[in-house]
């Protein structure tokens, strides 16, 4: 474990305080930091932080935030915000660049977070709105939302609450009375890894790309949205998804 820096910050913040100071762009000394980083959770301000879900997907916007804390007086407040709220980065940090500056492990336990998570979600949504449009073209059916066992259902083979009592077991936990943000992606990331155990590589491949297409489509609309409101095409993505499907 790295020790301390000055005044008991984490010499990963120590460096990304320094290194702004210097005149190196915050976003890029975010990145170093991040790179420099050794903890995979902690408590800080009461708040629970589990960055490396089940030790192999680094949630390094949660990161970004943790690192940011204590030193947000040396930022721009709008494109921390940005960043942190919409996953839009200041400037625009190329694939090669990023894993360069996290460092390969690092980039790594993202690209586990970006299919683990991200494009999982993304998956479950696109079922949602297949599953919508197919609904609405019922006239018996058109008035009944989607639930979420339909689309749990559909994609891995049972019920939300099957697999949520699965996960809790394999866990070797009692189902707490409510699941935090962090325990909602850590069940992400288990799901992904169960459609990978229970999938055959045709409907694997199928579902992934779904998931990834609508990942895309979406980031179109925020881009679209962010034209309306006069903030200019915002940076492209620090990770292009489309470019590491096949890694």
């Amino acid at each position: 474990m790295t020790r301390p820096g000055d005044g008991g910050e984490h010499p990963a913040v120590c460096h990304l305080r320094r290194r702004i100071a210097e005149g190196v762009h915050w976003f890029i000394a975010l990145l170093e930091a991040i790179g420099r980083w050794d903890r995979t959770s902690e408590e800080y301000r009461g708040r629970r932080f589990e960055y490396l879900i089940d030790n192999e997907a680094l949630d390094w916007l949660l990161l970004a935030e943790r690192l940011l804390d204590p030193v947000l007086e040396l930022c721009p407040r709008a494109e921390v915000e940005a960043l942190l709220f919409e996953g839009r980065p200041p400037i625009e940090v190329s694939e090669s660049e990023f894993r360069r500056l996290v460092g390969p492990a690092k980039y790594r336990a993202h690209l586990n977070y970006v299919y683990g998570v991200s494009v999982e979600e993304a998956l479950q949504l696109a079922v949602q709105e297949r599953l919508e449009k197919e609904r609405r073209s019922l006239v018996y059916c058109a008035a009944r939302p989607v639930d979420e066992d339909e689309i749990f259902t559909h994609i891995y083979g049972r019920t939300e609450r099957e697999l949520w009592a699965m996960f809790w077991q394999e866990q070797g936990l009692a189902a707490p009375e409510q699941t935090s943000i962090g325990g909602l992606k850590r069940f992400t990331y288990w799901l992904f890894k169960y459609r990978l155990r229970h999938s055959d590589r045709e409907r694997l491949a199928a579902d992934t790309r779904l998931g990834l297409d609508t990942l895309a489509r979406h980031r179109s609309r925020r881009l679209a949205m962010a034209s309306l409101n006069g903030q200019g095409a915002p940076p492209g993505p620090v990770v292009d998804v489309e470019a590491v499907v096949t890694q």
